[in-house]
């Protein structure tokens, strides 16, 4: 017996999954068909099928329900598209969540859970965190699979983003091909579990940027974000995994970040004033931002005029100074003197609010003390580097570098300390120049110190000397009204009234020559004729 084609697609999808549409719920009993729409329960956000753009492909996704510009937060089958209108997506009979092309009666996508034997009351549902959950039983006390760990293009808040240990799992976030095809992109933002795990974008599998690694008391991606009020970020780094929490306190406020397939990352929010996603920041920024800008052993800067400059860190020097004097510094830095940087000697000079260089191959021992770390650092020739880990555990754990130095650039207010390894001749010259620095603010110091010597006795006479005068202050500011200006006094009246500047009517020396006292030849500051 020949069957329609539409009346076929419907007896497979019914055998399949069923045919009822729950609010936020899948179950083994009811599926969703395109057309069907998914809300979680307190109406944040939605899942059905869309087609992006341009496109005619359709696709299993999330977006936010109560913003009116469809964005599209999660793709189940980004790499697989359904045709046409026919694909539906329940729970299958082992357990798993599935896409199913009823008209080609095959399986587009699916959670591809191994499991042991068939579940048979499994439930997924739609939080208002934006993630699809597929639970064991109805009482959600057993995750099986959720979309949080499957992110395609956006970070939301409470997901996480990293390396689970035990499991193997790595969470990352991958770019779409183009706003009309959410195909897995060549753009990537993960965290790189080698050395000291640290966040990295990539494009084609090479580093683009890499924000500071986190010091325990906030991510440094930018500095709004460590200081913001209502979003953060941080990272957990122990024997079980390695990733990035995201956080909003205020649950009205959606937030979203994203990576493109330009090579950037972007984060945003809704401002329900303007009716659209506000840039909240892009990365990479400037040129600094790039990673290995000032190549190996290079320290990017940037000046109030946005101006990029590169400097050798202490102890290199570049590579190839006729690129640099053509500002192309990616050659980076070689050491002055590489044979002696393992005698006796050499040392460390510290270089002020930066942003470390690349973890990847630095080694973090969490127990170490700062001034511990730097002498296994020096014991060490291969040891390039070392600098302070963490900030909150009263001074305990280092980071330490073997080899070049790559990725440092200087950040005004929000840096690390990192202490570079010299030889014996650049050391001195450093301590040379801070030595002179000293010397240079005790001169202010001992100037400043005179002059308050000299100033403070002269203010305490005038102050004695107006509190006695206190009645004739009237007539002298009336004297002083009429004449309008003090009187010029002759040569001969001064040698006259200090008996030809006596030594005996010396009364000291301060910074504008000597100071003498006089007969009684002026009266209250003005002169009187001699009798």
């Amino acid at each position: 017996m020949n069957l329609p084609r539409n009346l076929l697609s419907l007896i497979v999808s019914s055998v399949l999954f069923g045919v009822c549409v729950s609010t936020d719920l899948i179950t083994r009993e009811s599926s969703i068909g395109d057309g069907d729409v998914l809300i979680s329960s307190g109406g944040d956000f939605a899942l059905g099928f869309f087609s992006p753009g341009n496109s005619s492909n359709r696709y299993v996704g999330l977006w936010y329900n109560k913003i009116p510009e469809k964005t599209i937060a999660w793709v189940a089958n980004r790499d697989n598209p359904v045709n046409g209108t026919s694909g539906r997506l329940g729970i299958d009979k082992l357990g798993n969540l599935i896409l199913y092309d009823t008209k080609r009666s095959i399986s587009v996508w699916g959670s591809n859970l191994s499991l042991s034997s068939a579940v048979s009351d499994c439930i997924a549902r739609l939080l208002d965190s934006g993630n699809l959950v597929l639970f064991q039983d109805g009482k959600k006390s057993t995750v099986l699979w959720q979309s949080f760990d499957h992110p395609t293009d956006t970070l939301l808040p409470s997901m996480k983003l990293g390396l689970n240990r035990t499991s193997g799992l790595n969470i990352f976030l991958t770019s779409w091909k183009s706003q009309d095809d959410p195909r897995t992109g060549t753009t990537y933002f993960m965290i790189n579990p080698s050395g000291f795990p640290h966040l990295t974008l990539y494009k084609n599998q090479v580093p683009l940027w890499q924000p500071s690694p986190y010091n325990g008391v906030r991510l440094n991606v930018i500095p709004a974000i460590g200081q913001s009020s209502w979003f953060n970020f941080s990272i957990i780094i122990d024997a079980n995994e390695a990733v990035l929490l995201s956080n909003v306190f205020n649950s009205s406020i959606y937030v979203r970040g994203v990576v493109q397939e330009s090579g950037i990352v972007q984060l945003f929010t809704w401002v329900e004033k303007k009716s659209e996603w506000v840039t909240f920041f892009t990365k990479p920024e400037d040129q600094c931002d790039y990673y290995g800008h000032c190549g190996a052993n290079g320290n990017c800067h940037s000046d109030s005029m946005d101006q990029i400059e590169c400097n050798c860190l202490p102890g290199f020097t570049p590579k190839s100074p006729n690129d640099w004097s053509m500002r192309d510094s990616s050659g980076g830095c070689i050491r002055k003197n590489q044979e002696s940087v393992c005698r006796n000697g050499e040392g460390f000079v510290k270089v002020a609010d930066v942003k470390v260089p690349d973890t990847s191959v630095a080694s973090f021992d969490k127990n170490k003390t700062l001034r511990e770390c730097e002498s296994e650092c020096l014991r060490n020739c291969s040891c390039t580097a070392y600098a302070d880990a963490d900030f909150t555990r009263g001074g305990r754990g280092c980071l330490m570098w073997y080899g070049d130095l790559m990725d440092t650039r200087e950040i005004s207010g929000g840096g690390r300390d990192l202490y570079v390894r010299v030889d014996a001749l650049v050391l001195a010259e450093f301590q040379k120049k801070g030595f002179l620095s000293r010397k240079k603010v005790l001169a202010t110091l001992i100037v400043l110190v005179s002059a308050a010597a000299v100033i403070s006795p002269v203010v305490y006479f005038v102050l004695v000397k107006n509190k006695r005068k206190g009645s004739e202050v009237g007539k002298e500011l009336d004297r002083t009204t009429k004449d309008q200006e003090l009187p010029l006094l002759d040569i001969t009246t001064i040698k006259a009234a200090t008996d030809d500047f006596a030594s005996a009517n010396k009364l000291g020396q301060g910074g504008f020559g000597p100071v003498y006292k006089v007969r009684q030849y002026f009266r209250d500051g003005w002169p009187v004729d001699r009798k």
